[in-house]
């Protein structure tokens, strides 16, 4: 006889005893047996070889110089806020209370990739968008989105993998060329990336700059049609691309001085582009892009008009988790998306206790000050 079956008024009742304690017995050791896994393969427990969010977050401290307290990607930023304005056709798309509130407050984080606080932004390909949508239900609505459409490999262990060729040689200080050849002999998807990182334009500005969701994820409707999507930020701002000399031109910090720019004249703004999938695209392979003639339905508009230094923002203590969802939108099944979730976490963990180390050493060294 099954655990659980429903009455015929659709209440949730337990199996052939009301009063027998064993299938709620059953049913607790289930549950905090699944936590335990859970735990256990985060923090790496289950078989040393087995890919876990702390091995994965070690290999992408390992490709560059410590810098404790900051994010280990996309380090370089600037906290963000606004709203976020639905269109009329947006509920149809997902009864997310995102896509029925008139105004939702939105907090983020504009940044570009690598894990150097103090990297130059006339020399980094990837840019990213980072976002808090909280409607008035309570719910919150995360999403972390770069420039690049689609993702170098398929799958985390081919991550992993790629990450682990970027780590530097001891003997040159640079990732090993054969290594990051042989990713891109491995996988058709990583040459195709290196080629959009050759022939994308370089725009000159965050408020230029189209960001992707790359995963799939799903939206269900107040009628139950439930859909595969991606989505993207496309900006409303025309973009003016630069080339190498108007690049070194700009200087290392140009994306935030001209953001800054923009703001004081006004928001600056991005259509929300919901793609809708077909039955024969990807849904859990970011690294495959989908057909540019796929269904495409314009949900909202994106208001920034505020930029704070990450430092003395509160973007700087939000984890950008991808899987923070309400109801009306769920992940999908990649296993990239559920790795990233994983990671975030983990990188997350660490930058709050080596920030909380460093204000307690702050406070000691006050404290013994004559």
């Amino acid at each position: 006889m099954p655990l659980f079956k429903f009455t015929r008024h659709g209440g949730l009742r337990t199996g052939p005893s009301p009063h027998s304690p064993l299938p709620w017995i059953a049913l607790i050791a289930l549950i905090l047996g699944g936590v335990a896994l859970a735990f256990a393969w985060l923090a790496g427990w289950l078989g040393k070889d087995r890919l876990t969010a702390q091995r994965f977050t070690d290999a992408i401290e390992a490709t560059g110089a410590a810098h404790p307290g900051f994010r280990r990607a996309h380090s370089k930023g600037v906290c963000v806020s606004g709203w976020f304005a639905p269109s009329a056709e947006a509920p149809q798309l997902s009864h997310a209370r995102a896509f029925a509130q008139p105004r939702v407050p939105v907090l983020g984080r504009l940044s570009i990739g690598g894990g150097n606080p103090h990297g130059a932004d006339n020399s980094a390909r990837v840019r990213s968008i980072a976002l808090q949508l909280s409607s008035d239900d309570g719910q919150q609505w995360r999403m972390a989105m770069n420039s690049f459409p689609f993702l170098a490999v398929p799958t985390p262990e081919a991550f992993y993998e790629q990450t682990r060729a970027q780590i530097p040689d001891p003997a040159t200080g640079k990732p090993d060329p054969a290594k990051l050849a042989a990713i891109q002999a491995r996988y058709p998807s990583a040459r195709a990336f290196a080629q959009w990182a050759k022939s994308a334009p370089w725009t000159d500005s965050w408020a230029s700059t189209e960001f992707n969701s790359v995963n799939a994820f799903w939206f269900t409707n107040a009628q139950g049609q439930r859909r595969a999507v991606r989505w993207r930020w496309q900006p409303q701002a025309a973009p003016r691309e630069l080339d190498a000399a108007a690049r070194e031109q700009a200087g290392v910090d140009f994306l935030a001085n001209d953001l800054q720019q923009r703001l004081a004249q006004g928001p600056v703004r991005w259509n929300l582009v919901v793609t809708l999938a077909n039955a024969q695209d990807a849904i859990t392979d970011p690294s495959v892009p989908w057909p540019a003639e796929r269904e495409q339905i314009v949900a909202g508009v994106l208001n920034l008009d505020r930029m704070q230094p990450q430092d003395q923002g509160s973007c700087n203590d939000l984890n950008f988790d991808p899987l923070i969802l309400p109801d009306g939108i769920e992940g999908s099944d990649d296993p990239i998306l559920a790795a990233r979730s994983a990671v975030y976490s983990q990188s997350f963990n660490r930058r709050e206790r080596e920030r909380a180390t460093d204000e307690a050493a702050r406070d000691n060294q006050q404290q013994v000050r004559p």
